[in-house]
């Protein structure tokens, strides 16, 4: 008569009506057996829970393995601003283990002005930064905006107003940053723009990162009207605000200071930052 299964494979598939045929001996065989291939398995499933534990706790110790968040936060009344920081995005997101997020700040205009204005609707795909506090879950942030007079436009400045509780606990201390701009004309201030921005990221410990001369010759081509500025990537409107495009030039731009500064940011992420 044929003996009970001990094997591994035998024994996951026995039926009860073929053990119960076996001897007492036979029986403590197949319960020994069974005890074996349950212990192995607990084993396997443990040694898997501790390799997990060991990657995640390897990533929490080594900041190089982790993912370097970008956060490119933006207004625009006329969607310039938005195109530029589609290109910044593309760019950011070039760079392995880089991942870049589009936001853009509340309106604050009415939407009776809105309307006189001719403003065209807000991009719907890109979501609504709610809180400035949304800022410290990033390892890096461009701001993006329209020029008025030489400064951010109010609608920027609203979202930093809001950071009050960041600033009291200097959240972003440490945190690099950038700009990019939109002026109606060539004399619409972009580095004074750059210039009086840079005050709020003092006041929060920020680390201002322009893109300086790193485009290359596009920097120096005069060919045609560009605006390209050490300070950060940008375009002009037109006297409107609206009737001029992001040239081919200035979108490659954008797409460049997006890479640069994320690569910028990586780097920092895995040298741990700077010291406080």
């Amino acid at each position: 008569m044929r003996c009970c299964p001990v094997s591994t494979k035998e024994i996951t598939v026995a039926a009860p009506a073929r053990r119960a045929q076996c001897s007492p001996l036979q029986r403590l065989l197949y319960i020994y057996a069974r005890s074996v291939v349950d212990s192995r398995s607990s084993t396997h499933q443990k040694l898997t829970e501790e390799e997990d534990d060991r990657q995640s706790l390897h990533c929490a110790m080594d900041p190089s393995m982790a993912v370097t968040k970008i956060y490119v936060v933006y207004y625009s009344t006329y969607g310039h601003v938005a195109r530029l920081a589609e290109e910044i995005k593309k760019g950011a997101d070039s760079v392995a283990g880089v991942e870049a997020t589009i936001w853009q700040v509340a309106e604050t205009l009415p939407e009776e002005a809105l309307a006189k204005m001719h403003a065209p609707a807000k991009r719907e795909e890109h979501p609504v930064m709610v809180s400035g506090r949304q800022l410290a879950d990033a390892d890096g942030v461009l701001f993006g905006f329209p020029a008025r007079f030489g400064m951010m436009a109010a609608q920027m400045k609203a979202l930093f107003d809001s950071t009050g509780g960041l600033w009291q606990a200097q959240a972003l201390a440490g945190k690099p940053a950038g700009f990019f701009f939109a002026l109606g004309t060539q004399g619409g201030g972009q580095e004074e723009t750059a210039l009086t921005a840079v005050s709020q990221l003092a006041h929060h410990g920020m680390v201002f990162v322009p893109v300086g001369y790193t485009f290359g010759e596009g920097m120096f081509d005069m060919d045609e009207v560009r605006c390209c500025s050490p300070y950060g990537s940008g375009t002009f409107a037109g006297k409107d605000g609206k009737s001029r495009l992001p040239s081919d030039a200035e979108l490659q731009m954008a797409a460049h200071q997006g890479s640069y500064f994320a690569a910028f940011a990586k780097k920092l992420k895995a040298g741990a930052g700077v010291v406080a």
